[in-house]
């Protein structure tokens, strides 16, 4: 598969996880409304999928995740009917903290130069 159908595909399974999460087709109490998927990263294979998690609230991110992963098998077949593919890829949930991080580093920063 070429590179440019694989990264396609990434995008087409962001925005189909995204849009079920803003539209509360995941019914979970413990998944935040904030939480938005940053990025997708799929085998070579498409077989499996890697799916980075962020939350608004450092606190949310953990509780978000472990949602997402207890209801993969659901997303799975839900992306299955949305992207039409011959397999739908093995979804896992992992936090991204980068947003955190940052903040974090913008804090340090700001506190060094005394604002």
């Amino acid at each position: 598969m070429s590179t440019y159908s694989g990264s396609r595909l990434e995008s087409r399974v962001m925005e189909a996880i995204s849009t079920m999460i803003v539209t509360g087709v995941i019914k979970n109490p413990h998944l935040s409304r904030f939480t938005s998927i940053t990025d997708v990263k799929l085998s070579s294979d498409n077989a499996y999928a890697t799916v980075y998690v962020s939350t608004v609230m450092e606190k949310d991110l953990d509780r978000s995740v472990k949602a997402l992963n207890s209801a993969a098998g659901f997303i799975q077949n839900r992306l299955g009917a949305i992207l039409k593919t011959r397999n739908t890829p093995v979804l896992k949930f992992v936090p991204d903290t980068s947003y955190i991080e940052g903040e974090r580093i913008n804090n340090l920063i700001d506190e060094a130069l005394g604002k």
